[in-house]
């Protein structure tokens, strides 16, 4: 397989999409937890689902852009 093919394009767009998606839904995820006052080990819940939720919604929209994206050359 090339190294510039179509799908190891998506696949490192789905990457780096779910990478900063979890990224941002940690910290937002904490921020969140901390502001209402979720109790307990609630906390740790309420962050994983938002940094799992945050990274599969930035996974795949960087993914679907880079799909989109794979067919222009420049």
């Amino acid at each position: 397989m090339a190294r510039d093919s179509c799908l190891a394009r998506v696949t490192a767009g789905v990457a780096v999409g779910g990478a900063v998606g979890g990224a941002v839904g940690a910290v937002y995820g904490t921020y969140e937890a901390i502001r209402f006052k979720v109790p307990g080990l609630m906390k740790i819940r309420y962050i994983g689902q938002t940094t799992l939720g945050s990274a599969a919604i930035f996974g795949l929209f960087l993914g679907a852009g880079s799909l989109i994206h794979c067919g222009k050359s420049y």
